[in-house]
């Protein structure tokens, strides 16, 4: 049975608005957190991050892509589908606004721990564009692979932290099922609709996430949605243990 942890809601006003899934960072290790937001303006001014990776994934149906910029002579457009990866390392400092005001970034910000050994390194920035990010159709559901693998499909990205991040899109009834290797945390976020999670229902209204603390044996997610079409992201990655970031 997975451990049961709950979403947290954030509102600034109409420029942001995110669920975040936050201060579980020891159940779901290698991962610290997540926003599933909504960004309508400059919500956040220049900040520094270290220790760490900030990942931003910008969903497909989103209104607009994100801004970005930081210290190390990195500027260019998240559009949506694709991700942008800052490893902080020793440290950075960064800025992300959508690229067009009046419309609405869709996307989730994604706090990933690093290997003590890179933890002081040089800062370094990945850019994955959305027609580089593979993806997988078969029936009742597309699964899209920002990082690692599935089914035999891999992102192209190189990453300090082994993880996988897959965008699962569900149709009324489609059932997918994704293994999870032996020795990694996985735990799944909905985004929208209804998905049952290995015979347990789970949707966004209820604000609650499954996480499944790593074992010493391989096991398999089985994602169901009902009640409609459903979408959710999947995280897995084996944990590292060293959280004092």
């Amino acid at each position: 049975m997975p451990d049961i942890v709950s979403l947290q809601r954030a509102n600034h006003g109409n420029r942001f608005r995110a669920f975040g899934l936050r201060n579980v960072a020891a159940l779901i290790d290698p991962f610290i957190g997540i926003d599933h937001a909504w960004m309508s303006g400059p919500t956040f001014p220049l900040h520094s991050h270290a220790g760490f990776s900030a990942v931003s994934y910008v969903f497909l149906d989103s209104e607009t892509g994100i801004h970005n910029r930081d210290n190390i002579g990195t500027e260019n457009t998240i559009f949506p589908g694709g991700m942008h990866w800052t490893t902080a390392g020793r440290g950075i400092v960064h800025e992300e606004v959508p690229a067009e005001n009046g419309k609405t970034v869709h996307a989730l910000q994604i706090f990933i721990d690093l290997p003590a050994e890179l933890k002081h390194k040089a800062p370094r920035a990945l850019t994955l564009a959305p027609q580089d990010v593979p993806f997988l159709i078969v029936p009742g559901a597309k699964v899209r692979i920002p990082a690692g693998n599935f089914a035999g499909k891999s992102s192209p990205l190189t990453l300090p932290t082994n993880v996988m991040i897959l965008d699962i899109s569900l149709d009324e009834k489609g059932e997918i099922s994704v293994p999870v290797e032996a020795g990694c945390t996985a735990f799944v976020m909905p985004v929208f609709g209804s998905t049952m999670v290995n015979g347990q229902p789970f949707n966004l209204n209820h604000l609650e996430v499954p996480v499944f603390p790593a074992r010493n044996t391989a096991h398999t997610l089985t994602l169901k949605a009902y009640e409609g079409n459903s979408k959710l992201m999947l995280f897995s990655g084996p944990p590292l243990r060293n959280m004092a970031i």
